[in-house]
């Protein structure tokens, strides 16, 4: 996994603050693959209950990480408990990482 501990720990502490400390966020996409170079941070937040304003929150995550983490693409892709599983969201935790 392409991802510092210090990053580790911004990405984890940030979604807790957004989504509350209930969430779980996998790293998924090519920066699990320590071979590789280059690329963006894909992330899927799984919440522990609905939010109304989950999209918002997701945005506040995202801009909380650019500024921790400067130029750097990063993807965020969330799922509320009563959102119907997606491809998205079974591929990022059959080959993401949890943090």
């Amino acid at each position: 996994m392409r991802l510092t501990d210090d990053q580790i720990c911004i990405i984890k502490t940030r979604a807790a603050e957004c989504f509350g400390p209930n969430a779980k966020v996998w790293l998924f996409g090519s920066r699990v693959d320590d071979d590789a170079r280059g690329g963006d941070i894909d992330l899927y937040v799984e919440l522990s209950e609905p939010l109304a304003d989950a999209a918002w929150r997701a945005l506040r995550f995202n801009g909380a990480l650019q500024q921790a983490f400067g130029a750097q693409h990063i993807d965020v892709i969330t799922r509320e408990p009563s959102e119907p599983l997606k491809p998205i969201h079974e591929t990022a935790k059959r080959s993401g990482v949890a943090l």
